[in-house]
């Protein structure tokens, strides 16, 4: 049984009120959607309590209008991509609580799919208010969430509704919560740990809470000058937080009393100036050039990252290993990428990785859709990891 309360537990949903939050917070440009990709991840759970005959109200947030109407931030540009994605019909109502709101709901047939103001036009949003969660409740008989990227936030429409109607996880909340059960609460052994990106200093958290999780740990990017540093090695002028010495060699020390194995590179993609196709050097990490910036693991830590990953059952990844988005520094994180993919394809690895820039690493290593399961949610996947409580999934909770 799932920990969490999901559709399977609504019983029938015919002529239901259902109050869906779905993030829609996608890329726009000139009014245009650019990237649907959020829009399509909603669209099955959309499908699916239409199809139940229910009426279908959506719930979103668009932008940081700071609880003020701000035209440049409405939701109504979204239409016409929500309604291509679904293939019918999508209505819409210019407040999410109110009259208006209130009006556009009474209209809805069955199946019928609506899409409400932005939520945070009003700053009960934000605050949790329960007059503004009681105003949102209104228009509904039962609670879908299937916005986990806003599930690190109490607010109204995120948590605050959940206490005050029948409550459930949409699919996609659904898929991510036994996706990140399987990758750190209930794994199989052993773990690995991939965190890459620019710096520690924003991975404080994360890092403390994976060495007391994981079996390997393995540190790329940026980040891992600062340990290099950290045990006394020259990393030229490279991106490296020398102030968090002393943060990296406490964790290195926190990890090797929770048995957790750490792999720092051992040699270096070295260049003298961080741009594509830049000059560069294969080096031992000890011999770094004082004139030259590490912007990649080279291919001794590449067969070392490899083997860990051969040897593990499960992977979370976060972050890239090297300046991936310039060639030929994109070398070690695609190489590590494509093998984790090999694995899970093979039924070997169940591998869960997630965070705008591994999600991007991922789709230029052309396995994204290869990986056990790739979550879009940048700060709720981030604080998850982190071990952090979220309140939107808290509030999901069966009973019991």
């Amino acid at each position: 049984m799932s920990a969490f309360r999901t559709l399977d537990d609504a019983g029938s949903l015919t002529g239901k009120r259902v109050l869906m939050r779905v993030d829609l917070n996608v890329p726009m440009e000139n009014g245009r959607v650019t990237d649907a990709t959020r829009i399509e991840r909603v669209v099955p759970t959309i499908r699916e309590v239409a199809a139940q005959g229910a009426k279908v109200i959506l719930l979103a947030h668009f932008g940081r209008p700071k609880g003020k109407r701000e035209p440049k931030d409405s939701l109504e540009p979204v239409v016409p991509a929500l309604g291509q994605a679904l293939g019918r019909a999508v209505t819409f109502a210019p407040d999410c609580v109110g009259a208006e709101a209130a009006k556009a709901v009474a209209a809805l047939k069955d199946g019928d799919v609506l899409l409400l103001e932005n939520t945070r036009f009003h700053a009960g949003e934000e605050k949790n208010e329960a007059a503004f969660a009681d105003a949102l409740a209104a228009n509904g008989d039962i609670y879908v969430n299937e916005a986990f990227s806003a599930a690190h936030r109490a607010h109204a429409s995120t948590e605050g509704l959940a206490h005050r109607m029948p409550a459930f996880a949409g699919r996609e909340m659904q898929a991510e919560l036994d996706a990140l059960t399987k990758g750190l609460e209930a794994p199989q052994r052993p773990v690995i740990a991939l965190v890459g990106g620019a710096k520690v200093s924003s991975k404080i958290d994360l890092l403390e809470n994976l060495v007391a999780k994981v079996d390997i740990l393995v540190i790329g990017g940026g980040m891992a000058n600062t340990f290099l540093h950290a045990q006394g090695r020259a990393v030229g002028k490279s991106l490296c937080e020398k102030n968090l010495a002393e943060t990296a060699t406490r964790i290195l020390a926190a990890a090797e009393k929770a048995g957790c194995r750490i792999v720092l590179p051992v040699d270096a993609v070295a260049a003298t100036e961080f741009k594509a196709q830049a000059p560069h050097e294969t080096v031992p990490v000890d011999a770094v050039p004082e004139t030259s910036m590490i912007l990649d693991a080279g291919p001794r830590s590449v067969a070392e990252i490899n083997a860990a990953i051969d040897g593990a059952k499960t992977l979370v990844w976060n972050g890239p290993l090297g300046a991936f988005e310039l060639a030929p520094f994109d070398a070690a994180t695609v190489a590590a990428a494509r093998n984790a993919a090999a694995r899970t394809k093979a039924g070997q690895l169940v591998s869960v990785a997630g965070g705008g820039d591994t999600v991007a690493a991922l789709n230029h290593a052309g396995v994204a859709g290869d990986f056990t399961y790739v979550s879009t949610a940048g700060g709720a996947f981030l604080e998850w990891l982190e071990g952090k409580a979220l309140p939107g999934v808290e509030a999901l909770r069966a009973k019991g």
